[in-house]
């Protein structure tokens, strides 16, 4: 569905994005992620054709986005971060006037409105002026506007910018539930968001492609240390120097707890486990261990360790 070969995009002598590459096959929903300032709504826009690239090539539905944007705008759906919306018209007039902009009309028109108010929840408000409406539901609007077209594509950047947790949860529901029937590429910081509803995970930091994958493989071949929870009655000082000295331990670090109890973050090196070693430690110098456990690396942690500037 998107087919990208080195591009770029420069801004005078800044180089925003930096030859990138990478593909989304029909049907994925891939999250596209980076800190700000990487080049992902750059990116978008150049996919979009709100922008021209500056070099490289990308295909969208098989046609060139430069050469045949035209037709590269019929396929997709285009909801960027901040919705910009006629908040003077009501819900269901603004949809109208935004399929006919895209030459839909008739009962052709009218059927699409009907579909698409009733998949983004947005019947029992299409008399409402938009100006009334919640942030979360104004979202919603942007989202019923991507769709009126019946695009192959979706392309969402931040479709959850600004939204209270139950705001976030009912578009993320939505988002999934069109995943069913679209390719969807979405930009989104909310990493939580991106664990739930996609099957494949692009990170870009500094205009470049540092990883591509699904979040399963990118956690899996994390190459960040490994870290086990530990909590032992033990002075935090004592039981750093002696987990220190264990084999394949990287880094302790200790929180002192209650009562003589310390927790410590014990950081291993990759795919090693010296969880048996830590109890042997503690029955050895006879302090008591009421919790010792392996922490699962997150998608979080992927994004910190290939974007961090340390």
């Amino acid at each position: 569905m998107i087919e990208i070969a080195s591009l770029s995009k420069r801004y005078g002598r800044h180089l925003a994005v930096d030859e990138i590459s990478f593909e989304v096959a029909k049907g994925e929903v891939v999250g596209f992620l980076g800190p700000n300032g990487a080049g992902k709504s750059t990116t978008l826009k150049m996919l979009t054709g709100f922008l021209p690239p500056t070099a490289g090539a990308a295909r969208i539905g098989g046609y060139d986005i430069f050469r045949e944007s035209l037709e590269v705008r019929k396929h997709i759906g285009y909801m960027p971060e901040n919705v910009p919306l006629y908040t003077e018209m009501r819900v269901k007039e603004y949809l109208r006037f935004r399929g006919a902009l895209r030459g839909m009309k008739g009962s052709h028109l009218r059927t699409r409105l009907g579909e698409v108010m009733e998949t983004a929840g947005l019947t029992h408000v299409r008399r409402k002026m938009i100006k009334t409406l919640s942030k979360g539901y104004r979202q919603r609007v942007g989202l019923a506007d991507a769709l009126i077209h019946e695009p192959d594509l979706l392309i969402l950047d931040e479709p959850t910018n600004g939204l209270d947790p139950n705001q976030i949860r009912s578009i993320r529901s939505l988002i999934q539930r069109l995943g069913e029937k679209h390719t969807i590429l979405l930009s989104t910081h909310i990493l939580s968001e991106v664990e739930m509803t996609c099957n494949k995970v692009v990170i870009i930091d500094e205009g470049k492609v540092k990883a591509a994958d699904t979040p399963s493989n990118l956690v899996k071949n994390m190459r960040r240390a490994g870290r086990i929870s530990v909590e032992m009655k033990v002075a935090a000082d004592e039981g750093e120097t002696y987990l220190n000295a264990l084999e394949n331990v990287k880094k302790v670090t200790s929180e002192p707890l209650r009562d003589g109890w310390t927790r410590f973050a014990v950081f291993c090196e990759p795919r090693t486990d010296t969880r048996l070693k830590i109890s042997e430690l503690s029955h050895e110098k006879r302090w008591p261990l009421r919790s010792l456990a392996r922490k699962n690396a997150t998608l979080e942690e992927v994004f910190v360790e290939l974007t961090r500037k340390d």
